[in-house]
């Protein structure tokens, strides 16, 4: 049968409850075997690795305080059973996406962790208006090129999305020379974070005094890449065919206005929902394109 395992504290507790229970009705349990069990288990939920890096630039967990607040997002992570069991299922359809568009622009792996906590890779929506998985605000979007309007939102385009961030990420890398200031950055933003820096005359993160939201996005991305790419270690094992496929699909190119887009998906052999769940960025009943501009619409090949 097919599983997904979380150990936690209320697993070790029910193991020894077991253990209670297994002694009072047999005489001769293989208690030896069940303690070391126990004691692995243990051992696993309270996994802290001797070093941590963020793009290829070490954190100093020499320093109280930083190896605090890493420890604080493991633990918080790692017990927040449901968000990162969805993260690490979600991963296997959304970083195929990610991870080629964040190497053609030069820009570190890690970066897709980013993503990870800003939306947990799915399209939502923030109490301020930020949209889409890279979660950008209305106005920063379109000033590094993406659609947005009450027709088309290309917030909800993974792909235009991602190179969006990678614009984004770029320019904040070459303004602060770091990229862990780079990955700040997208959360205070340039102006927050050059401030912070010049106001405390300091050029790295981990020496900032900040607010608790920045403060705690570094340690953030790192615990989820590190829980994701070790998930055994904290307790997490999730089966290959338990994660979400990444459907096959093919683009259709099209550069005239679509009056209809249930009719239209019908043309293409799929219906209204499959539609709307490959090209979230369509977000009427219609496509006007008055200027004929070029977009290409994602028709699923199977998995409708």
């Amino acid at each position: 049968m097919r599983k997904i395992k979380i150990v936690s504290t209320i697993a070790v507790r029910c193991l020894v409850g077991g253990v209670l229970i297994f002694s009072a009705s047999c005489k001769k349990p293989n208690t030896e075997l069940v303690q070391k069990e126990i004691v692995k288990k243990v051992a696993t939920m309270h996994y802290f690795p001797e070093k941590i890096d963020f793009a290829g630039e070490e954190a100093p967990l020499k320093i109280a305080d930083v190896k605090e607040r890493f420890d604080r997002e493991l633990i918080v992570n790692t017990n927040y059973h449901s968000y990162t069991i969805l993260a690490l299922k979600r991963a296997n359809r959304a970083f195929p996406v990610i991870e080629p568009i964040l190497r053609k622009n030069g820009i570190p792996d890690d970066f897709k962790y980013l993503a990870v906590i800003e939306s947990g890779l799915v399209n939502v929506v923030s109490k301020a208006g930020a949209r889409g998985v890279w979660q950008f605000m209305p106005e920063t979007a379109r000033e590094i090129g993406l659609e947005v309007n009450t027709n088309v939102d290309e917030r909800y385009h993974l792909e235009k999305s991602t190179q969006a961030a990678c614009n984004f990420l770029l320019n904040a890398k070459a303004k602060f020379g770091s990229w862990t200031l780079a990955a700040a950055s997208y959360n205070r933003g340039l102006v927050g974070i050059k401030k912070l820096l010049d106001f405390q005359k300091q050029a790295n993160y981990y020496d900032l005094y900040m607010n608790e939201e920045t403060g705690r996005y570094l340690f953030r991305i790192m615990a989820l890449k590190e829980i994701m790419k070790n998930p055994s270690k904290f307790g997490f094992e999730v089966n290959k065919e338990d994660k979400y496929e990444m459907i096959p699909t093919k683009k259709v190119t099209i550069d005239y206005p679509i009056t209809n887009l249930v009719a239209f998906a019908k043309r293409q052999g799929i219906n209204y929902k499959i539609l709307k769940i490959h090209n979230p960025w369509l977000r009427e009943t219609k496509l006007i394109n008055a200027t004929g501009k070029t977009y290409q619409i994602e028709i699923p090949l199977k998995g409708y």
